[in-house]
């Protein structure tokens, strides 16, 4: 099967061109491809798909089928998302400008040019409340956010390149009955922090879009507000969120580096 390779601020994907929905796409197989070692080396697959190859009448022409590095379905990648888009459009299956895309998360309307940064509609952000995580022996205190897949969003003081990130956190599976992303991140100016993750099913990252905006939702919430823009600094880059309490936006690189033949 033919793969192209990618990143969004180096959180990266294998994207699997397939366009009719033929390929039986496993959670092995899935596994196999983002190894690091035995495989291409991913975060996650993103699979192209036309909706309607999947019975979605209706819905936009491209569903980005998005699977975690363990093989397991999330419903949602920001910056999967920039990453499925610029592919669309350097493939020559989209045009640049607006253009909607099909996700377990619901439709997230993008913006892109030719090149340059893409910007995502990433909807509305839902609070969830307050929750806490352990993590090396340590319980963070933080605020449990949707966008379409769950996050916990945990302020600290200390810089964020002294945490340990290695293991999966200890969460309240009462709450977040199907994992969590976890995001700590530190206030580092006016509208700016840096960042570190833990993806659910992936381990920690080097960027995660989701979670770039509900860390932006996190440190207005620890100001009192719902709106701003706001730098996220991530160990593989910046991204910037938009929040105007309608809904949220992302924007950041999404590039293009390799493709070839996977033999599987």
């Amino acid at each position: 099967m033919r793969f192209v390779k990618g990143h969004g601020t180096e959180n990266d994907f294998v994207i699997l061109p397939d366009p009719e929905g033929s390929l039986e796409l496993t959670p092995a197989m899935v596994a196999v491809i983002c190894d690091r070692r035995a495989g291409i080396g991913a975060d996650g697959v993103l699979r192209v798909v036309r909706s309607k190859a999947l019975g979605h009448d209706g819905a936009p022409e491209w569903f980005m089928d998005y699977r975690n590095a363990d093989g397991s379905v999330a419903e949602m990648c920001g910056n999967g998302a920039r990453v499925f888009a610029r592919y669309l459009v350097e493939a020559g299956l989209a045009a640049p400008g607006d253009l909607p895309i099909a996700t377990r998360g619901g439709v997230r309307d993008v913006h892109l040019g030719p090149s340059g940064d893409v910007t995502v509609d990433m909807g509305a952000p839902a609070v969830l409340g307050e929750s806490r995580a352990v993590l090396g022996g340590r319980t963070y205190e933080g605020l449990g956010i949707s966008m379409g897949n769950p996050h916990l969003a945990c302020v600290i003081t200390e810089p964020v390149t002294g945490l340990d990130l290695t293991r999966a956190p200890e969460i309240d599976a009462g709450v977040f009955p199907d994992g969590v992303n976890l995001e700590l991140f530190r206030a580092v100016g006016e509208g700016r922090v840096e960042m570190r993750v833990h993806e659910r099913g992936v381990g920690e990252t080097r960027s995660c879009g989701t979670g770039a905006v509900a860390t932006a939702v996190a440190a207005a919430h620890a100001e009192g507000r719902t709106g701003g823009t706001w730098e996220i600094a991530v160990p593989g880059g910046v991204v910037t969120v938009i929040l105007d309490g309608r809904t949220s936006f992302l924007r950041g690189p999404a590039v293009l580096v390799a493709e070839g033949e996977l033999r599987l």
